[in-house]
């Protein structure tokens, strides 16, 4: 193992906090994403709005912005609620914002409305005609969707997942704000003691590269499954 100074062990724990951190937000992103498109093909004008309005908000606020208001605003606002539960019930209750789960929150949120708009783009590019055939064939509503408009919809999405997801690889590189010690932390901590800038960063930097291409190998495998019988059309693949 490299020692780099005794904070060699420190630096691939903080390594792997980044990874899961990134692993976390992206499933709810994509979890948001989805909700977050089929709101903004919803006929309901309410719910049309909601989604609009969320992806609106979102990508108009910076990232820093949005992760210093959801874990400063948002710990100011539990210990509001936890204060008057204590006056209106004699209820005693403190809650700490993990900066941990406000980092995956944050990122998530962010990158939800991203994701909405790659999902609502991939579904409004499956043709309509095939889930006719769908249900023409008999099948329920949730059937067709896991059979046909999911497989579909994957095959447009994956190009803007995939670059959601390296954008929100170095987006987790902010966490270090807000005092996880991820590896930019650590590497950053180490910088300020040893003044030697370039031991650490360059390490960071060669994990992150490291993380981008195996994820890009990753993306590329699913994009032939998904591609199959259609042609290499996807770009993951040039």
């Amino acid at each position: 193992m490299i020692d780099l100074q005794g904070y060699g062990p420190r630096l691939l724990e903080g390594a792997l906090v980044t990874l899961e951190l990134a692993v976390l937000s992206l499933i709810l992103a994509v979890i948001l994403g989805l909700l977050t498109a089929s709101a903004k093909l919803s006929r309901n004008r309410l719910i049309h709005g909601v989604g609009t309005l969320y992806t609106t908000l979102i990508r108009g606020v910076p990232d820093l912005v949005l992760m210093m208001l959801l874990f400063y605003g948002g710990q100011i606002g539990i210990n509001m609620l936890t204060d008057q539960l204590y006056y209106a019930f004699d209820i005693d209750i403190f809650i700490n914002v993990d900066a941990f789960v406000a980092g995956v929150i944050t990122i998530g949120l962010i990158f939800g409305a991203y994701m909405g708009e790659t999902f609502r783009g991939a579904f409004q590019s499956v043709e309509e005609g095939q889930m006719e055939a769908a249900r023409a064939y008999g099948m329920s509503p949730l059937l067709a969707f896991r059979r046909v408009r999911f497989p579909l919809m994957m095959r447009h999405a994956l190009p803007g997942i995939g670059n959601n997801w390296m954008v929100l690889l170095k987006t987790t590189a902010l966490v270090s704000i807000i005092g996880l010690t991820d590896m930019v932390r650590v590497a950053a901590e180490a910088t300020k003691a040893t003044h030697e800038p370039f031991l650490f960063m360059i390490p960071v930097a060669v994990i992150y590269l490291l993380i981008a291409t195996v994820s890009e190998w990753g993306f590329a495998k699913l994009s032939k499954r998904y591609n199959t019988g259609f042609g290499e059309a996807s770009e993951w693949n040039n």
